[in-house]
C-alpha cells in the first residue's frame, strides 16, 4: 500500500489513506516497524507518528493517530495540519474539518503550505489531564533532582487532547531534556504517561509577540523536532504562570509555530489557535 511522507515543522509522519479501504488495519508491531528510524519504509529519520485517514460522517476526514511505540494517541496538532492540507488540496477549498479521538478540529489555509488549526479549549482540571490525585494544575507537584535544590520543579499541566506537563527552564544544557524526559514520562502522577515540555521564555519579538523556545519529550516517541499540542500546552502553561501573554511564537527544533490562546469565548476558557507549516516530503510503499 502506498503512503505519504509528511512533516509539520519537522514532526514527521507516515500518512496512510484508508478512506477507500475501511478494513485496513495495522498491528502495533507493524506500526513500530514502519516508524522505526532506519526502517525501509521511512528511512534514517523514521516517523514520529503513523496516521491513518478514514471516512467519517461527522467531519471531512477522521484521523487515526498511532505513535512510534504503536499505541493510539488522541491528538496531534502537526498531523492535523497535514491531514487538513491534503483534504483542502483534494477538494480545492480553503477550510477542512478533521476528527480525532479527542475532538473535531476546524482548519483553514494560512498561506502557502501553511494551515491554522483551532485546537479547542485547553483542559485544565486535574481529572481532564488526567492526574492521579486532585491538585491545582497551574503548578503540579513534580520535581527532579535534590529535594532542597531540584533541577526541575513546578511544571504546569495541560491537556490539549493528550496530557502535557511543561517545565520552565533557563537553559537546556543544565536540564538535559533527553535524560529528564523519560523519567518524567512515567511519573506516577500521570496514569496515562505524559508528554514533557521544556520551555524557555525569551524576550518578546520586535512585533510584540512573545517567544518561547521549546523542546518536547513525547510519550512513546522520545525527543521530537516539533510537537503541536506541546507548543499549545507551553503557551497556555506560560500564560497561566504569568510568564507571557496569550500569543507567542513557539520555536521548536524543526521550525516555528504561532500559538494564540484567545480570550473571546463567552463563558469559556478560550480556544487555542495553532498556525504552522506543512511539507509533503514524498511517497513510500509497504
Amino acid at each position: 500500500m502506498e503512503f505519504l511522507i509528511m512533516n509539520g515543522a519537522g514532526n514527521r509522519f507516515a500518512v496512510f489513506d484508508a478512506r477507500a479501504t475501511p478494513g485496513f488495519q495495522l498491528a502495533d508491531a507493524q506500526v513500530r516497524a514502519i516508524c522505526e528510524p532506519g526502517s525501509p519504509a521511512m528511512g534514517a529519520l523514521g516517523a514520529d507518528q503513523l496516521i491513518v485517514l478514514r471516512e467519517t460522517p461527522e467531519a471531512d476526514v477522521f484521523m487515526e493517530i498511532r505513535n512510534r511505540a504503536g499505541f493510539a494517541v488522541g491528538a496531534c496538532g502537526n498531523a492535523t495540519r497535514c491531514a487538513a492540507w491534503l483534504v483542502m488540496e483534494e477538494r480545492g477549498t480553503d477550510a477542512a474539518t478533521v476528527q480525532t479521538e479527542a475532538d473535531i478540529l476546524h482548519c483553514t489555509r494560512a498561506g502557502h503550505m501553511r494551515v491554522a488549526v483551532d485546537m479547542g479549549e485547553p483542559r485544565l482540571e486535574w481529572q481532564q489531564i488526567p492526574l492521579k490525585e486532585a491538585m491545582h494544575t497551574h503548578h503540579v507537584d513534580v520535581k527532579l533532582g535534590p529535594i532542597d535544590n531540584p533541577v526541575l520543579h513546578n511544571p504546569g499541566a495541560v491537556s490539549m487532547g493528550n496530557p502535557h506537563c511543561v517545565f520552565f527552564v533557563d537553559d537546556f544544557d543544565t536540564v538535559k531534556p533527553h535524560l529528564a524526559g523519560p523519567m518524567i514520562e512515567f511519573h506516577p502522577l500521570f496514569p496515562e504517561q505524559v508528554n514533557v515540555g521544556f520551555a524557555r521564555v525569551d524576550a518578546d519579538s520586535d512585533d510584540g509577540l512573545g517567544r518561547i523556545r521549546l523542546k518536547v519529550w513525547e510519550r512513546g516517541v522520545g525527543m521530537t523536532l516539533a510537537c503541536g499540542t506541546g507548543a499549545c500546552a507551553a503557551l497556555v502553561a506560560a500564560h497561566r504562570q504569568k510568564r507571557t501573554g496569550r500569543k507567542a511564537v513557539v520555536e521548536v527544533d524543526g521550525g516555528e509555530l504561532l500559538i494564540e490562546w484567545r480570550d473571546d469565548t463567552e463563558g469559556g476558557l478560550g480556544h487555542v489557535i495553532m498556525t504552522g507549516p506543512v511539507e509533503l516530503e514524498g511517497r513510500g510503499t509497504v
